[in-house]
């Protein structure tokens, strides 16, 4: 299998770590050889509620014994959509009322960026520095790494960049930007929270400029940080919110919401403003909208901010420089990269799996299933402590 998945299969890098998977419930994942390996990325954010969680798999169930794909996004109503649209908007803002549902993230950081240039014919955007939002050409233009974009280029004109948590850049937003994209919490740069009164202020210049303001709430929502979304965290309402990831419990999702009045414009001039086949798929869908439901009706968002105060009590070491991040968005920064690499690499030959982020080499990314027991981080800390003291001897 692992010569046919290097020979057949796209790669994104020369040495993947090519684990070959059997199965996955809960907090681990097993490999062929029914090895257990405790999960503490969760698919990269995009697993809240751990591998196979009941619910989320009898909604799937429940609905393709129904119907899969029948018609384009948008044309017939279709129960698990409008449900899912509907419980999003329940738990956010007024202002923030109606969604589009794409298949990825960086698919709904594109009709976000479209959004904005045609609510306010535009066509300067502000992005920062070491962001990252998807990897499709608009996406990659607010890319705040040259090294990740320089084999792509031409990308999309007018775009510019500022100093993530730098209030004196926030002046280059004027009357000519369409609008600034930023994530709430900086993920490929290392889990940079917003320093207080940032995030407020970015606003407070875009509504005096008439500019939108897109927050990227891919990886930091949908209960991550210990608010359902993480703006929530920091007095700053978005004009454009994008989420993706962890809300399809497992299933490829994106979602770019706004107020009606914004979102109607991609209704007409042009018509089919932004179109996609198989966005809102009722089978994700109801997958979404499980995951919701549970996050939503239970303690786990609670819980959340107590397991990140359980990492940070247990994870000290002399190797450690550093835990960023809120709730379980955490990244342990290293004393170099090369501890980072053999950290990630040794931990995973001890059941334990962890990863890498885009743009920070010393990072070690933890982001475990919100449902994860105490019992299980105390066991994946143990792993990570004793590889560091080999390490450090």
């Amino acid at each position: 299998m692992k010569s046919d998945f290097l020979k057949y299969q796209a790669q994104t890098t020369p040495h993947p770590l090519a684990t070959e998977i059997s199965h996955a419930k809960g907090s681990y994942i097993y490999d062929i050889h029914n090895k257990p390996h405790l999960d503490f990325v969760a698919g990269v954010s995009a697993c809240p509620l751990g591998h196979n969680h009941p619910k989320v798999v009898d909604a799937i169930k429940k609905q393709l014994d129904s119907y899969m794909h029948v018609m384009v996004y948008g044309e017939y109503i279709q129960k698990p959509a409008v449900e899912l649209t509907k419980l999003l908007a329940k738990h956010l803002p007024k202002s923030l009322e109606k969604t589009y549902l794409t298949n990825s993230g960086t698919e709904a950081i594109e009709g976000a960026l479209k959004l904005a240039k045609r609510a306010t014919g535009r066509s300067e955007i502000i992005a920062a520095n070491k962001a990252y939002h998807g990897n499709t050409m608009g996406a990659m233009s607010v890319m705040g790494f040259e090294e990740r974009k320089q084999a792509f280029r031409p990308l999309l004109p007018d775009i510019k960049f500022i100093n993530f948590n730098s209030f004196d850049d926030i002046k280059q937003i004027t009357n000519k930007t369409a609008c600034v994209i930023l994530e709430t919490i900086q993920g490929g740069a290392g889990f940079i929270e917003p320093i207080p009164g940032y995030l407020e202020r970015v606003q407070q210049q875009c509504k005096k400029v008439g500019a939108l303001l897109i927050l990227d709430e891919i990886q930091p929502g949908i209960g991550r940080t210990g608010k359902l979304f993480g703006f929530q965290n920091y007095n700053c309402v978005p004009d454009i919110l994008v989420t993706g990831k962890g809300l399809g419990g497992g299933m490829p999702i994106g979602a770019f919401t706004a107020s009606s009045e914004l979102m109607d414009l991609l209704q007409d001039q042009p018509k089919l403003g932004h179109i996609t086949t198989f966005g809102g798929h009722p089978v994700i869908a109801a997958s979404a909208l499980a995951t919701l439901k549970e996050i939503t009706e239970s303690q786990i968002i609670p819980n959340t901010l107590e397991k990140e105060l359980l990492f940070r009590k247990l994870l000290v070491h002399p190797l450690i420089k550093e835990i960023r991040g809120k709730g379980l968005m955490l990244a342990i920064i290293l004393t170099s990269s090369e501890i980072t690499n053999a950290l990630i690499l040794k931990c995973q030959d001890r059941g334990l799996i962890l990863f890498w982020l885009l743009f920070e080499s010393k990072a070690v990314r933890i982001t475990p299933p919100l449902t994860i027991t105490n019992d299980e981080i105390s066991k994946g800390c143990k792993i990570i402590l004793e590889v560091l003291d080999e390490l450090h001897a």
